[in-house]
């Protein structure tokens, strides 16, 4: 996805189509981890920059909608039923 170099105060810039496909922001805030050291003074592989947070942060209310049903509750009986039912159809269109 591009070559990037270090600056002198040690900063690396990441190319504005990384930066949009994974919807990044000025002030992210990632962990830094060394990859592939099997000792301690190994030289490391390279570098994984993780999200400190991968999501942005939601209350209950704000996602609570999407469970919203209307109708009587199912049993554990008819949910048991109904997963069983999806994986018979699951099964027969593979053949």
């Amino acid at each position: 996805m591009g070559i990037v170099s270090l600056s002198s105060d040690g900063q690396i810039i990441i190319p504005a189509e990384l930066l949009a496909i994974h919807n990044w922001a000025t002030g992210q805030e990632w962990e830094a981890i060394a990859e592939g050291m099997a000792e301690p003074n190994a030289v490391s592989d390279g570098i994984l920059l993780k999200p400190k947070t991968p999501f942005p942060k939601t209350s209950l209310s704000q996602v609570a909608g999407c469970l919203k049903y209307q109708g009587q509750p199912k049993t554990l009986a008819e949910m048991d039923q109904a997963v069983e039912q999806g994986v018979k159809e699951y099964s027969d269109d593979r053949g």
